[in-house]
């Protein structure tokens, strides 16, 4: 059969032969033992719910021994033969533009070099999935191929629900993840519905089809190290940042390292993935003894190096030996996995990574102790460093907040906030969200290198026009900005499909949109999907991350999160997606993100200008109302621009009245 054949036959009529597990690749962690007897009776129901009752014989034992093995049902036997990449898009089947370009983002989020775990289907994080299992990634794809402009596929948690009469305005897909009733949002209300097969977790931009490898978070980090140092008033050039994880996302902070010019030095525990990004030239070296590091950083220092280094083992023995042996460093962070610490998330000190994964599975009590207890001697040694004059900032991967519960001594002076900020409080909150500056993307879909090149020459061009009449407050963001696409060619950042992003604002979003539309009317480039991270400055409601610079007492509530979502819907996207969890964890987050697809047509026009502007002023809005003084400037100078655009105001408050 030819792959269209493949796509369009959905989930076979006769099942394809057992598949092998193969070692080669690196894959999810068993998952914890959390289902009753009648309850994994169920689970196999839920499975087996996708095959005729013919199969059912056959694949009992199959789903049973893999729900044992594994804690989940993926249907390893339904794994497609072909190659999984993002293909131009001309070579997918079916009836509609649209779709074809959402299958070309589903296969990127599952290709090897892009996804983390890829046989389980999850992209990042440990966690984010795309889909629960083979049978849902077949059923999808063969509803994307038939799908038609007047129709609309509503994806709940990775399952296709079906396609449904809608209109040619109407979004193609509609996508919900982990979205459960508030008082079931436990880490285990997780464990137990995914391993049911009734909900999945999403992460950001995994199961809402938008992820593009480490690049996107290769420019947040970058933005965010410059920012850092600037903010301790020292050049990168020369000093150390300290920080941990190669996984899908924390794997982009060497690279950002070398971008921003400083050395780094990125701790990770897992073999597999620690050379995968050696291979990928995302880390210059790799160190496997703390006395070789301690040489090695010595030396950088002393030479001023640009170098990344990634050092295999626990990050929480980096933390000490720099501490004993006097090794300054300048910024220290952390981007483990922390909103899931018992599945893999983050790594005890001390133990073996072979032995953490058996004690995960087969002991998980045990398995949180370590790792409470590894959190605690994490914190000791980064409140050494911070005495001795280290800037530590929380990246948004609940870090804090898990080692606040460890009882890790990170508690500020009044016992209600931690003693370090969040990257969004100090760096990207002021300096870029309230601005409305955040992670606008793009894929070409041709598969054409020239085509992104070509769009990288139209962004820069856009940009460069913007900054000559931009106003102070923004010229920074601009500068980066420009610096950063011009950049983009030289420092080798595609991995997977032929995409870039960078950080703008409403203008800047919906005058690079337009050029690129143009430029395909003309012919001058393919098909191009415009989408964002949902960590921007309106999708995502996170108290410890997207919006934990927000003072007014919402930092809690979702309201933005899902006026996004619902505005983005009816004003234009393609695709659009509202996730629970993303970033800091299941229960903690609210987040939404989109799709778009130009087709250089004049109706992807007038889209485009319609919801982006929304997608961002949205956000500033609250924050405006939140009364942040960069948002209440950006929201000011909007409403100068657009007539139709009307936001309350805050009146502010004389503090000596209170």
């Amino acid at each position: 059969m030819t792959f269209q054949e493949q796509i369009q036959q959905g989930i076979p009529s006769i099942l394809p032969p057992k598949k092998e597990y193969d070692p080669a690749i690196n894959h999810a962690p068993k998952r914890k033992e959390i289902l009753s007897a009648e309850e994994k009776k169920l689970a196999l129901k839920n499975a087996l719910r996708y095959f005729e009752p013919q199969h059912h014989t056959e694949l009992v034992p199959e789903f049973s021994a893999e729900l044992e093995t594994y804690g989940r049902i993926y249907m390893y036997r339904l794994r497609p033969d072909y190659r999984m990449y993002a293909r131009p898009i001309d070579e997918y089947p079916g009836k509609s533009l649209q779709a074809k370009a959402i299958m070309h983002m589903i296969q990127n989020n599952l290709d090897y070099a892009v996804a983390q775990h890829p046989h389980e289907l999850i992209t990042y994080g440990g966690n984010g999935a795309v889909f629960q299992n083979w049978a849902q990634y077949l059923l999808t794809m063969q509803y994307l191929s038939e799908m038609t402009d007047e129709q609309t596929l509503t994806m709940y948690s990775g399952h296709p629900m079906g396609l449904f009469p809608s209109h040619a305005e109407a979004p193609r897909v509609v996508v919900t993840n982990g979205m459960v009733i508030p008082n079931y949002s436990k880490p285990d209300d997780w464990e137990k519905m995914n391993a049911l097969g009734v909900s999945q977790y999403g992460q950001m931009t995994a199961g809402s089809y938008m992820y593009i490898g480490p690049q996107g978070i290769v420019h947040g980090t970058t933005i965010t190290v410059l920012n850092g140092f600037r903010k301790i008033k020292q050049n990168p050039e020369g000093n150390l940042f300290v920080t941990s994880g190669l996984g899908g996302m924390s794997g982009a902070q060497p690279k950002a390292g070398n971008i921003a010019g400083c050395i780094t030095v990125c701790a990770e525990v897992n073999p597999k993935i620690t050379k995968i990004r050696h291979e990928q030239g995302w880390i210059n070296e790799i160190v496997t003894s703390t006395d070789e590091l301690v040489k090695r950083v010595t030396s950088a220092k002393a030479n001023k190096e640009v170098v990344s280094i990634a050092y295999l083992g626990n990050v929480v023995d980096v933390w000490e030996c720099f501490d004993k042996e006097n090794i300054k460093i300048d910024l220290g962070s952390d981007q483990t996995s922390l909103h899931n610490p018992w599945a893999g998330g983050y790594y005890p000190v001390g133990i073996s990574f072979e032995e953490a994964n058996e004690m995960m599975a087969n002991n998980p009590e045990l398995f949180k102790e370590k790792v409470q207890e590894s959190l605690r001697r994490q914190a000791d040694a980064i409140n050494k460093h911070t005495v001795k004059g280290t800037y530590f900032f929380d990246y948004g991967n609940a870090f804090l907040l898990e080692a606040s519960r460890a009882g890790a001594a990170v508690m500020a002076e009044n016992n209600i906030d931690f003693k370090y900020p969040s990257y969004v409080q100090d760096i990207m909150g002021p300096m870029c969200f309230d601005y409305g500056f955040g992670p606008f993307r793009w894929v070409c879909t041709s598969g054409k290198p020239e085509d992104l090149q070509k769009t990288d020459t139209i962004a820069s061009q856009v940009l460069e026009e913007l900054a000559k009449t931009a106003p102070n407050e923004i010229q920074q963001q601009m500068q980066d900005n420009i610096k950063w696409i011009k950049g983009a060619q030289e420092n080798k950042l595609v991995v997977g499909s032929q995409a870039r992003i960078l950080y703008a604002d409403a203008e800047g979003r919906i005058k690079i949109a337009e050029a690129f539309n143009q430029a395909i009317a003309k012919g001058e480039i393919g098909t191009v999907v415009l989408g964002r991270d949902h960590h921007d400055v309106s999708g995502t409601d996170s108290p410890y991350r997207e919006t934990s610079n927000i003072y007014d007492g919402s930092r809690f509530t979702a309201d933005m999160a899902i006026q996004n979502v619902i505005g983005d819907s009816f004003r234009g996207a393609t695709w659009v997606s509202i996730h629970n969890g993303g970033g800091v964890g299941w229960g903690e987050v609210i987040n939404g993100g989109f799709g778009m697809v130009l087709d250089g047509s004049k109706e992807a026009s007038k889209r485009l200008a319609s919801m982006l502007f929304w997608d961002v002023n949205n956000g500033i809005s609250r924050r405006s109302w939140a009364r942040n003084d960069e948002a209440i400037f950006a929201i000011k100078r909007a409403m100068e621009t657009q007539p139709l655009l009307k936001v309350t105001l805050p009146n502010i408050v004389d503090e000596n009245l209170l």
